[in-house]
């Protein structure tokens, strides 16, 4: 039996598991919001007739996606400090491969 066919005892580790949120879907969520809400400030309310409604929109559209942005990224937040909270310890064990490499590099 060749030393490389000696069966290995399986390496056991202790990790954490927990459902993190993405940041990048709250932030462009976030500044989506703040679209929709620059239209209802230059659209839906009664506005000075000495400014053009679509003026008005790009105005609020620069600083209501940086808001939305940033509202969204606070929610990303909050929401992975509550889901490291509620992390959950799992003990792994590492599975050798079945079927080993043939490629002709010696890995390390």
């Amino acid at each position: 039996m060749a030393p490389e066919d000696t069966p290995v005892a399986p390496e056991r580790r202790s990790v954490t598991v927990r459902r993190a949120p993405k940041y990048v879907p709250f932030l462009i969520l976030g500044g989506l919001l703040g679209v929709v809400v620059a239209a209802v400030i230059a659209y839906g309310l009664p506005g000075d007739e000495g400014y053009d409604a679509n003026s008005v929109f790009g105005f609020f559209l620069t600083f209501c996606i940086a808001g939305g942005a940033i509202l969204g990224a606070a929610v990303a937040l909050v929401l992975d400090r509550l889901s490291v909270r509620r992390a959950e310890r799992a003990v792994v064990e590492s599975v050798p491969d079945s079927v080993p490499d043939t490629d002709g590099e010696d890995r390390a």
